[in-house]
């Protein structure tokens, strides 16, 4: 029987990719992406706290260079592809990483550079104008980003 190595992700990038290109212009691009599990209350009142995991993405070849120009910070994006562990020794320690080496990636949001985030609890009310803009701008978006965009905010 065979077995499978597969890995999907939802999560907010870290920061910008970094892009590099190999002896043969092959391109590689990493960035980190963070997954967050919401914190709750238990019924004993006792407060359980968000808890935000960090995961190394690795693109290649076509997806590196289309992650330079499309992947920016704080964006939202569903990213599938599979678990990878390297070893390398340094300083007479073996260091290991594991990674998530990406076979397909798909922006679900992004952020407006416009509007000032607030906690989702305090967010003010929006005028009957504004909210119909949103609408209609959520609405571009969805039909931009696919059929996961309107699901993860």
């Amino acid at each position: 029987m065979s077995s499978v190595n597969k890995v999907i992700l939802i999560g907010n990038v870290g920061a910008d990719p970094e892009v590099r290109y190999l002896d043969r212009g092959v391109a590689i691009a990493n960035f980190n992406l963070a997954t967050t599990e919401r914190g709750y209350v238990m019924q004993n009142g006792t407060q359980v706290p968000d808890v935000t995991e960090w995961h190394s993405i690795v693109l290649w070849r076509n997806l590196a260079e289309w992650a330079q120009q499309n992947l920016k910070k704080s964006m939202k994006v569903y990213v599938e592809g599979k678990l990878k562990t390297r070893s390398w020794e340094k300083d007479g320690q073996i260091r290991r990483k594991t990674e998530v080496i990406a076979e397909n990636i798909q922006i679900l949001h992004r952020p407006d550079p416009n509007r000032v985030s607030a906690p989702r609890d305090t967010m003010p009310a929006e005028e009957p104008e504004a909210s119909a803009a949103n609408d209609e701008a959520q609405s571009a978006s969805e039909e931009q980003g696919g059929y996961f965009s309107g699901l993860f905010r």
